[in-house]
């Protein structure tokens, strides 16, 4: 009981923060679920520390890209391709996979990328070698989600549960990049 109540006291304070401050509270959400799932991605993929600096190059680019982004653009899609168009569902679909979700990854490869203070340079070539195999595996993953995500969550929320989503999102990605480097260090 005490737990629900909790819960409950926990939604009551989001909704008022949602409605009160709708792009600060979900730049913050993104923000802290950037950063849970990086410490958790470091957690599992048993790092000898916890590179607090990566947490916060999540955490960043959750307050300042992936938040504003998806506010927007959740508003924006509402607009162009309303629920009661024909053939809504797939349209919305269509423009989150092939128009947002492309940039979104791009920008997070190349902002990410630059917050480790890696050049232009390297992380065009990063991003050469990274994207196509990165998109393909994000439209696998993130494709039913966004379906139910942008046709049947409410559009306030629909960045708190695309947020939780990304949690497990950026632990693959933690885990990834954890194997891309000790494969690295391994080759002469």
């Amino acid at each position: 009981m005490v737990v629900l109540s909790v819960l409950d006291r926990g939604l009551h304070t989001y909704n008022g923060c949602l409605f009160a401050y709708p792009l600060l509270t979900k730049a913050c959400t993104s923000a802290f679920t950037g950063a849970l799932g990086d410490f958790l991605g470091q957690l599992i993929t048993k790092q000898p520390f916890i590179n607090l600096h990566s947490i916060a190059r999540y955490s960043a680019f959750g307050f300042v890209v992936t938040g504003p982004m998806a506010h927007h653009f959740y508003k924006t899609l509402d607009q162009l391709v309303p629920a009661t168009a024909w053939g809504a569902a797939f349209k919305r679909l269509m423009v989150d996979r092939f128009m947002f979700a492309p940039l979104l990854l791009l920008l997070s490869m190349y902002l990410l990328s630059r917050l480790e203070g890696k050049n232009h340079r390297t992380c065009a070539k990063e991003i050469r070698l990274k994207y196509w195999p990165a998109l393909k595996m994000n439209w696998k993953v993130w494709t039913p989600v966004q379906y139910i995500n942008i046709n049947y969550i409410p559009q306030q929320y629909r960045s708190l549960f695309a947020n939780v989503v990304a949690i497990f999102w950026i632990m693959y990605l933690t885990n990834k990049r954890r194997q891309a480097t000790t494969a690295a260090a391994k080759t002469p």
